[in-house]
């Protein structure tokens, strides 16, 4: 049964991507899009990965979704087209179009298959006694890979500066009211959020969870909020935003440079206080990814949230 579901999955996948790509309007397509991020979640929680499970529930389907919708909002109504009988050698063409996609494909999970047992696992799980934390794969974000984690919050940080350097958009054509039930749907929901992303912080210390599931649940909560009708002051114009937004980087450097002052090497933690410093870094990037996801839908909203 179980390989029966895993067969489903992938079709409906399969089939949900070809519907966001060919769907007849940008609505439908936004939600085969937000469909299709449920379910690689579900792909994720069947692969046991809960922690990366959550972030795509969150970023696919959650903030994506929500950013989708926004953008949206600011373009023109679309005209609706009219279906077209597909003939049967337009059929033929995609199924060998299919056929030609699928077979890298299908040598790609070869090559994985191939490689079953030969991985880095067994040396990251000798290694976890001396990064000091229960995780391996908060070991590997924060201890073993460190770098490249930093510089994926520096991308982070310099698409939100781009799209602030694209200045202020225009008022979005879908009414800003929000739905009468939804403030005290959102006062309801909102500390269970704050809870979720708390307990995931915590949890990465020594199982599924840490700083980026943990982000993209706050920011699920935070554009709840906004889409709500909650005031916000605009992120591109506050301090506090901009100082919250930069604190993840800003604690991976001070860290790193704190270790080399101490006479390490570059994120060389010190045995005694390294799970302290993995912790605090787990915290701040959290917190950093959760402003930097809503600044980014904020860009799309503040001219009529601003209002309310």
């Amino acid at each position: 049964m179980a390989l029966v579901f895993d067969a489903l999955l992938a079709l409906a996948m399969l089939w949900l991507a070809w519907q966001g790509v060919h769907a007849q309007t940008l609505f439908q397509a936004v939600v085969s899009f937000m469909l299709f991020g449920l379910l690689i979640a579900l792909a994720w929680v069947r692969l046991d990965a809960t922690d990366i499970a959550l972030a795509e529930a969150a970023l696919g389907s959650g903030v994506t979704g929500a950013l989708l919708f926004a953008a949206l909002g600011q373009l023109p109504p679309e005209p609706i087209r009219a279906r077209r009988r597909t003939r049967w050698h337009r059929r033929l063409l995609a199924l060998a179009w299919g056929l030609v996609l699928l077979a890298p494909i299908a040598l790609l999970l070869y090559g994985v298959l191939q490689l079953e047992g030969r991985g880095l696992g067994a040396e990251v799980n000798a290694s976890l006694s001396q990064a000091n934390i229960g995780s391996p794969v908060t070991a590997v974000l924060l201890n073993f890979r460190a770098i490249d984690t930093l510089l994926e919050l520096v991308v982070m940080l310099s698409a939100v500066v781009v799209v602030w350097s694209l200045g202020a958009t225009a008022p979005s054509p879908l009414p800003w009211l929000p739905a009468p039930s939804l403030p005290a749907l959102t006062r309801l929901l909102f500390p269970v959020f704050l809870l979720t992303a708390g307990y995931l912080l915590w949890r990465g210390e020594h199982g599924p969870g840490g700083a980026f599931p943990a982000g993209a649940v706050l920011a699920a909560g935070f554009v709840l909020a906004i889409l709500s009708g909650a005031r916000a002051p605009a992120p591109d114009g506050h301090t506090g935003w901009r100082l919250l937004i930069c604190l993840g980087p800003l604690a991976f450097a001070m860290v790193a440079g704190g270790v080399l002052l101490a006479g390490y090497v570059y994120f060389e933690y010190p045995p005694r206080v390294a799970g302290l410093l993995m912790i605090g870094i787990e915290i701040a990037a959290g917190i950093s990814i959760g402003f930097m996801l809503t600044a980014l839908f904020f860009a799309a909203e503040r001219d009529h949230s601003s209002q309310v």
